[in-house]
């Protein structure tokens, strides 16, 4: 082949493991990397967008260390794509595959486009361990579940992760690139953008490195450290995994390796890597799990819906007087990031003490997680409502209190995040409100709120509106 290929980059930006880049650059091809800054990106929330924006940058040099380069367009997909293979000669495009509604539009109309004027387009695995219509139920189903679907894979082997390439074919002259401080991705951060940058774990190597001390330190004891947000416990590694700055399949073979050097810890990470593939199992056969109940009974539940009511306002700020709940909202907004327990105690909190929609959670965290994931934001949110499938019973509501007794015994995680009531508050906490909008007239020296709902009063009241749901 003498004409180049588009290597169309979204959320695989990395060098090792990578099945499309592997595959391209055996054809011997001139190999033109690109991204778009198309109606996909254009429609993600703050925070994922600007985290995203720091990972074009460190892949864009990551591409020149092995003498290529990145070539950034802005625009529809399909035209700018178009627009490339008419400039360069190419005569195929080449992508790894996406699974969320949009992105599978956006993927179906440039496939149908460019095929109907002799451009060759294929599309990659490489983003999950499993794709998700070749795991199936005895009868040809798909999985509601996730205990099978762990069971149906656990004897499944995912390969083994393949070597970065050392050197991509580059083309005679390259096509002009758009400049990506030009795009502003941060634009919407306003202020928190310095705050949560400071967060941030950017790029592939970094990646590797966090994975590496992870498994040499801490997956040991991550069984029930995983449960703790007051202490480093966890991978870290759902903000990489999000924009493909690592490969699943390398987090698995650590985990297997782990498990059989003997780690305790080891298979409870396992099957947290297997839930995420579950996630987009389910987002592939329903895509309706992003955009309303699961379980269409659910439709007529008295959820309110209001995003500015009171209730999800103070939910949002971090100002609902429990201070699990405030901790976590705090500690969300500073850094982009939430431990996994907390996300249940808020979800928990919103949808039941609350009684405010889960959709309202959802879109919050889509706007405000730098590792914002569409298939396990979604899952996440409609199994602690009750509303999905595989959902917790309507009657598991969380009490913040006994919970935050139970896994912040020493009060650490809350005197990280809530500066109120503290002589000398730590950075975290000062970081939030740095973070947080001038509007909100936060400071430290405010008088901490109390409850907006007494956790008893709201608890009784979530099961009743349970109970009497039909």
């Amino acid at each position: 082949m003498t004409a180049p290929i588009l290597i169309w980059l979204r959320r695989d930006l990395r060098l090792a493991d990578h099945p499309l880049l592997s595959e391209a650059v055996e054809t011997g091809a001139p190999l033109i990397p690109v991204f778009l800054h198309d109606e996909v990106v254009e429609r993600q929330g703050a925070a994922p967008r600007f985290r995203l924006g720091l990972s074009v940058e460190s892949f864009a040099r990551d591409l020149e260390r092995i003498g290529s380069r990145l070539v950034l367009r802005r625009g529809r997909a399909l035209d700018s794509l178009r627009a490339l293979a008419a400039e360069t000669g190419a005569r195929a495009v080449w992508w790894s595959r996406a699974y969320d509604p949009e992105a599978r539009a956006r993927d179906a109309e440039a496939m149908e486009g460019l095929d109907a004027e002799g451009i060759e387009t294929r599309d990659f695995e490489g983003h999950l361990l499993f794709e998700p219509e070749s795991v199936e139920t005895r009868t040809g189903g798909y999985y509601k579940v996730y205990t099978p679907y762990m069971k149906a894979t656990r004897d499944r082997d995912p390969g083994a992760p393949l070597p970065a390439p050392a050197r991509l074919p580059a083309p005679e002259s390259w096509p002009e690139s758009e400049r990506l401080e030009d795009w502003d991705m941060a634009r919407d951060m306003r202020r928190g953008g310095a705050v949560v940058a400071k967060y941030c774990v950017v790029g592939e190597q970094a990646a590797r490195e966090r994975l590496d001390r992870f498994i040499a330190e801490r997956v040991e004891d991550y069984g029930l450290a995983r449960d703790r947000p007051d202490i480093e416990g966890t991978s870290g590694l759902s903000e990489n995994l999000t924009y493909g700055e690592i490969s699943i399949r390398s987090c698995y073979r650590a985990a297997l390796q782990a498990r059989e050097a003997g780690a305790e810890g080891a298979e409870h990470f396992r099957k947290e890597l297997v839930w995420r593939d579950f996630a987009y199992h389910l987002l592939h056969h329903t895509p309706r799990l992003i955009s309303r109940n699961w379980r269409a009974e659910w439709d007529r539940f008295p959820w309110s819906e209001d995003e500015s009511s009171a209730e999800a306002t103070a939910w949002k700020r971090g100002r609902t007087g429990m201070r699990f709940v405030d901790a976590a909202m705090r500690e969300l907004y500073a850094t982009g990031r939430m431990h996994n327990r907390s996300r249940m105690i808020v979800g928990s909190y919103l949808t039941k003490h609350l009684m405010t929609h889960w959709k309202i959670g959802h879109d919050w965290f889509a706007d405000c997680l730098i590792d914002w994931d569409p298939a396990n934001n979604a899952l996440g949110w409609q199994w602690i409502a009750g509303s999905g499938p595989d959902a917790a019973p309507y009657f598991r509501v969380y009490n913040p209190e006994s919970q935050l007794a139970k896994f912040d015994p020493e009060g650490a995680y809350q005197r990280a995040w809530i500066a109120e009531g503290q002589e000398a508050p730590p950075e975290t906490a000062l970081d939030f409100l740095a973070a947080a909008p001038r509007r909100w007239k936060l400071s430290a020296d405010m008088p901490y709120p109390d409850p907006i709902v007494d956790a008893g009063e709201g608890r009784a009241r979530a099961l009743d509106a349970y109970r009497a749901r039909d």
